[in-house]
């Protein structure tokens, strides 16, 4: 039951992370930017870096997560990554902030149904975590090379 779960979530979690970067790669990066300097959390340097870089990076982790590969270690970053994106979400809420949230690309709103939302998908992952840690499965990494034995 516990692999049918873990399975059903990283391929949730998947989805959400290609979709997240579809989303923002579709628009210029300069709008995601804007997105990201609205939380002035970062320098202006820092904001054009992540604007270029994150969109890819999610699409590469939502790729693997889809895959399962490394699946115990990738459900750790995804969790440390949705984490700290909440925690952000939530300290600009109670700020009072009216910015645009930046996580499907431009025009949604910070508002509760986005921390309802994000706060799912911190659960999601950490479970995802909590089950591919608690069930010794092999992870499936890269398909090893054939040894001259394994033709034989």
């Amino acid at each position: 039951m516990s692999k049918r779960i873990a399975l059903g979530l990283r391929i949730i979690l998947g989805a959400v992370f290609i979709y997240a970067a579809y989303s923002k790669l579709r628009q210029s990066w300069l709008l995601f930017a804007l997105s990201i300097d609205s939380y002035q959390l970062l320098p202006e340097w820092a904001v054009y870096a992540v604007a270029r870089t994150l969109p890819w990076f999610e699409l590469t982790l939502g790729v693997l997560l889809v895959a399962g590969v490394w699946l115990r270690y990738l459900s750790i970053l995804a969790s440390t990554i949705l984490t700290a994106f909440f925690t952000i979400l939530l300290v600009s809420y109670f700020r009072g902030a009216s910015i645009d949230c930046g996580c499907f690309g431009v025009g949604e709103a910070l508002s509760a149904k986005t921390l309802t939302r994000d706060g799912l998908l911190v659960a999601a992952a950490l479970t995802l975590a909590a089950l591919s840690w608690r069930n010794p499965v092999r992870d499936s990494g890269p398909i090893p090379a054939p040894t001259s034995a394994g033709l034989l």
